[in-house]
């Protein structure tokens, strides 16, 4: 007998009989997330950008209820919803007839739901609930102040939107209302994000606006 035959690795990988293969399991693919998930995972992933960009660098630690401010005005630039001045004419009308000046802003509902996904994100991702920035009281006013402002800038009372939004709830599929919590501001992570990583790119800063 020869000693210097093939050793057992060679006898492995050979395939000289039958069944002689190791079996290969099948690759499990990874479970799909949900798109509030999905969402959440995306503004997490914009906040802690933002922290990157800003100017000075700012860590999660050191994050603080005006910091979180701060970024939901940054947001305000890539706003949909018009929200008019004081001074405007068309302040208080929910149907103005026509254009203004007026800026856009982000809508309060969808910051809303914003905070509620990052607050979740800070403590999945080992924060504790007392530390959260995100349930900060400071936020909480902040929030309170742009519904109310945005209530009276619109014409659009918030407790009138909020018995119309029960009885859609209501009528409407448990599904349908659960997508439709999910959603809301899906279009301030992306937009956000692209906006952060340009910054990055081109060495700018991604500082708050202050307006």
């Amino acid at each position: 007998m020869d000693p210097s035959g093939p050793g057992p690795s060679s006898a492995v990988g050979g395939g000289g009989g039958r069944g002689d293969a190791p079996a290969v399991a099948p690759q499990q693919r990874p479970a799909q997330l949900s798109r509030y998930e999905s969402q959440k995972r995306r503004d997490w992933n914009t906040f802690l950008q933002y922290l990157r960009n800003h100017r000075p660098p700012l860590t999660l630690a050191r994050c603080s209820g005006a910091h979180v401010i701060e970024f939901l005005r940054y947001l305000d630039q890539f706003g949909k919803t018009k929200v008019h001045a004081a001074g405007c004419a068309y302040y208080g009308q929910p149907a103005p007839p026509g254009p203004c000046p007026c800026p856009l802003r982000q809508a309060w509902g969808s910051l809303d739901a914003l905070i509620g996904r990052l607050r979740a994100a800070y403590e999945e991702s080992g924060g504790t609930p007392e530390s959260n920035p995100f349930a900060a009281r400071a936020v909480r006013i902040y929030l309170r102040e742009v519904r109310d402002s945005q209530a009276k800038a619109r014409g659009i009372p918030y407790e009138k939107k909020k018995r119309k939004r029960a009885q859609r709830q209501a009528a409407e599929p448990s599904s349908s209302s659960s997508a439709a919590a999910a959603g809301g501001s899906g279009s301030i992570g992306r937009a956000a994000a692209a906006t952060a990583a340009a910054h990055q790119a081109g060495g700018g800063s991604a500082a708050p606006s202050n307006t």
